[in-house]
């Protein structure tokens, strides 16, 4: 792979830094909506699911096929691809088990947290920002190695990681501030938990910069698709159809896909 200009990836961790601090959206909403909308939050995270689905199967999991057979040729490219792709699902799974993301299991009407001493509700902030912010560094390497590769790309899947951070914002936000009565503290907490992604955005990159090559570049990508949507289905999908009532989840995975298709078919013209 040819040296990335400075620009160029300046843009792509912007872009990544931006998607990660959706969290600290998430954290507003639980100051500012004393009513938050069930159904539209459903359709949101369906949305971003359906973005993340269809960009990691159509575009990402392609380019790392393409890579790969530029290095080994078509045949073992394929193979090769499929491979990374199986590696980053295994990858996100195994993160899922040591670290369990805990995200789905807090709401902001839940009795449960306004009941129990503040301790163990610093307790539980701490572990929840831990568990969420090391499954940030993974989305934030995918964002910005697809910005690098091409923003049609890039672009879409950062905002649908972004709608993806907004609850893990939520998660963060709520134990933190129930334990301190103190919004700044968790404000703090969602910014330092949204700043993982560029953070492993960086570190990824200095650490594959130096033995950049095709073979690498096609496995980064089919790592990333492998990781994109085992975190769709695992996570965003489980949890937009707990908060729908009606078709909300059906309904925003399909405009997800269809917004995310018709914003590539654009990028190409």
């Amino acid at each position: 792979m040819p040296d990335v200009p400075t620009t160029t990836l300046l843009i792509a961790l912007a872009v990544t830094t931006a998607a990660g601090l959706a969290t600290s959206f998430g954290g507003l909403l639980v100051f500012a909506s004393k009513t938050p909308n069930p159904r539209l939050l459903s359709f949101g995270l369906a949305f971003a699911g359906g973005a993340m689905v269809y960009v990691s199967l159509t575009e990402i999991f392609g380019k790392s096929v393409l890579a790969f057979g530029q290095a080994f040729g078509d045949r073992l490219g394929f193979t090769y691809g499929t491979l990374a792709f199986l590696a980053g699902v295994l990858l996100i799974v195994a993160i899922d088990h040591l670290i369990p993301n805990p995200h789905e299991r807090l709401e902001a009407d839940d009795p449960y947290f306004r009941e129990h001493n503040r301790e163990y509700l610093k307790r539980v902030g701490l572990l929840t920002a831990v568990a969420i912010t090391a499954h940030n560094f993974p989305e934030g390497l995918a964002t910005f190695f697809a910005m690098l590769e091409s923003p049609s790309v890039g672009l879409p899947l950062a905002f649908a990681i972004a709608i993806h951070n907004v609850p893990e914002g939520i998660a963060i936000a709520i134990p933190v501030y129930y334990a301190t009565n103190n919004k700044a503290y968790a404000m703090v907490a969602c910014m330092l938990s949204g700043l993982a992604e560029p953070v492993g955005a960086a570190l990824g990159y200095l650490v594959l910069s130096p033995v950049l090559s095709q073979a690498v570049f096609g496995g980064v990508f089919g790592v990333i698709a492998g990781v994109m949507v085992f975190l769709a289905l695992d996570e965003l999908l489980p949890t937009a159809k707990r908060y729908g009532k009606g078709h909300e989840t059906v309904y925003g995975l399909v405009t997800g896909m269809g917004a995310l298709a018709i914003s590539l078919v654009l990028f190409k013209w």
